[in-house]
Parts: C-alpha cells; structure tokens; sequence
C-alpha cells in the first residue's frame, strides 16, 4: 500500500530541496572557476603547463582531505561539516579578486578543492542514507542533474559577468552562501551515521571497482574538459566567448540525459549500459577534431557526447547505492572521492602532455581512456 501524500513531507521533499541546491551551487563553483581561472592565466601569458599545474591544486585540497572524510563526518555529522565546508569555499571565493596574484591563487585552490571535497561527498552521501529505496534512482537522478545543471550555468555566468571585475568570484560566493542558509537550517534532519565496518579504505575497492572506475574517468575528463576545452577552440580559430559557449552547451547535455539514461539503467543491464555509454563515448570524442571546424556540429556533438559521458558516473554509482548501506557505503563515497581527486589531479596533466603532441590531443585523450574503461565491466563481471 501507497504511504498517505502528506506521511513523509519533511523527511523526503524538504532534504531533498536543500541537498540538491548543494549540488547546484557545487556544480557553479566548479563550472565557473574552471574556464574562469585558465583564461585569467592565459591573460597572465602563462602555457598549458602552468595552467595544468594551477588546476592540479583542486585536486591536491581534495586529495589531502578525502582520508580524513570518515573521522570529519563522525566527529562533525554530516550537517556541521558541510555548512563549515561552504563557509569556507564562500571566503576562498572572496579571496581570489583581493589577492590577485598567480602564487597565492596555488593555496587558495588548494583551499577550495579541500572544502568541494567535503560538499560534494558528504552531501551527496547524507542524500543517498535518508533516501528511501524505491526513490533512490530519481532522487540521485535530481543530484546529479542538479550538480551538472551547476557546472553548464558557471561559463554561462561567465559570459554575462566577463572576466574585469569581481563579479563571477562574488556571484560563485553568494551561491555557496545560500546553500549554507538552507543546510544550516534547524528543520533538517541528518542520518546517525555508523562507522565503516572494514578497517581499511582499500579492503572496499574489490568491491566496487567500476563504479571507483567511473569515478575517476569522470574527474580526469570533466577537469580535462572544463579546463582546457575553450583552450582547445580558440586554437581552431573559435573566439573567446563562442569558446566558453560552448563548453557550456556540452555541459548542458549531462543535465539532460542523466536522468533518461538512468530509467534505462533501471530496466536493462547496468553492466551492458555502461560498455555501450564508455564505447558511445570512445566513437564522439574521435569526431571531436572533424566536428571542431564546424560550430553547428561541434555544439550539437558536444552536447550529447558529454550526456552520454557524465551518465557512466550516474549508472555506476546506483549500483553502489543499490547493494551497499551505512558505513559500507560512507567508505565507499570517501574511496570514490580520493579516486576522484587523483583523477582531477592527473586528468590536466595528461590533458596538456596530450595537446602539447598534438593539435587534437584533448580528443585523444578523451577517446582512449574511455574505451579503455568500457573493457572494464566486461572484464569484471561480477562486480560493480
């Protein structure tokens, strides 16, 4: 029997309204500050590797926090930990324009992937604990959604705010201010949370290898992407705000096929699902060099290749959520998110050896590693 509409109103609806503007306002920082930090360097008349080397520092905050996650959830609660987190992006933020020097800009990233760390895994993980289960697909479905609508909005932003004032750092900083006021809030309620049952990070990662996987693809290509893709057009000729247009009209396309592709997930096999999204992926990025000197074709492909990528993170992940609970999966999100933050940390590295071979080095880049992770589930057939 169906529960009565108005049985669950403050334990579903009002949780799942804050935690999802969490992702959206995550998703801003990390859309906005990408480009927005690269075309400030390139101003500065500094290469891909120097810029290679400043995103690195994202991944470096986060790198450093993620083994800490599980003892800063259990000594904080999710609740505190995440409003101390957006505090503290929400100041970085204000930082950037007060300090505008390349050198202090290291530790102030380093700051804020510290603080994106601790938003995106434990919200993401809160949301996942306190979701029943025959809502969890669209519940994460909206997260996800939510968190690449966030990402496709920053180089919109961008585009409206430009680049000669401190306007995009304070609009990125308000949006985490609001977000704080919607965590803090008194009404919402946050899980008891039990510790990992396995002593060690590392027991978990035989048993979810695709979705760490998937993990780590995405952070490479999405740092890889949102960094260097605009670099990337205004090579082929593309000016600087048709450049940024474009990254966020890829971006769009994970807002709008996460969802579709996860109800397709729900009713096919997850494993099959992901080596046709990997291989679908592989096959778009090789037409990225063809597509690139024709804007209309370069839209639309971006568009749906990058749907078509972002939902391999979506698929894998509700698997996890789907056998895994309570401290099992805390340990999980906080494995992912070291995968993540090596991946972040590797994918501007490799990006920018990659166009400094060739031209179209970032398609390359983007084509091996995805068909290298779609021989993954093939070759792990029981695993997730």
């Amino acid at each position: 029997m169906l529960p009565h509409p108005s049985a669950r109103p403050v334990v579903t609806a009002a949780p799942t309204l804050s935690l999802t503007v969490v992702g959206l306002m995550f998703g801003l920082v990390m859309g906005l500050g990408a480009p927005l930090f690269t075309l400030e360097m390139v101003d500065l008349g500094f290469g891909t590797g120097m810029i290679a080397a400043n995103t690195m520092m994202h991944a470096v905050g986060s790198l450093a926090i993620a083994p800490f996650m599980p003892r800063i959830s259990m000594a904080l609660g999710p609740k505190r930990a995440v409003t101390l987190a957006l505090l503290t992006g929400a100041a970085t933020l204000a930082f950037f324009p007060l300090l505008p020097s390349i050198w202090v800009w290291f530790g102030l990233r380093a700051v804020l992937g510290a603080a994106c760390e601790i938003i995106l895994v434990l919200s993401e993980s809160w949301l996942n604990q306190i979701t029943p289960d025959n809502a969890r697909g669209r519940v994460m479905g909206l997260y996800s959604t939510l968190l690449s609508i966030g990402i496709a909005a920053g180089p919109a932003l961008l585009t409206l705010t430009g680049r000669t004032s401190a306007l995009p750092f304070a609009c990125a900083s308000i949006g985490l201010l609001v977000a704080t006021g919607l965590v803090a809030a008194p009404w919402l309620p946050h899980p008891q949370l039990t510790p990992p049952q396995r002593p060690s990070l590392l027991r978990y990662l035989p048993l979810a290898p695709i979705a760490i996987a998937a993990t780590l693809l995405i952070a490479m290509l999405d740092s890889a992407a949102t960094s260097f893709l605009a670099l990337y057009a205004m090579h082929f000729g593309w000016s600087e705000h048709g450049a940024t247009l474009l990254l966020s009209i890829m971006l769009l396309g994970a807002m709008a096929f996460q969802i579709p592709i996860g109800w397709i997930g729900d009713r096919t096999s997850r494993r099959w699902l992901l080596v046709s999204l990997a291989g679908l992926a592989s096959m778009g990025a090789l037409l990225w060099p063809v597509a690139i000197h024709h804007p209309g074709v370069a839209h639309a492909l971006l568009f749906v290749w990058d749907g078509v990528f972002a939902s391999i993170y979506t698929v894998a992940m509700s698997v996890v959520g789907d056998r895994y609970k309570g401290g099992d999966l805390i340990a999980i999100y906080t494995l992912s998110s070291l995968a993540w933050g090596a991946g972040a940390f590797a994918g501007p590295a490799l990006a920018a050896s990659s166009m400094a071979a060739t031209p179209d080095g970032l398609a390359w880049f983007a084509a091996i590693t995805c068909a290298l992770f779609g021989l993954l589930p093939l070759l792990l057939k029981k695993s997730a």
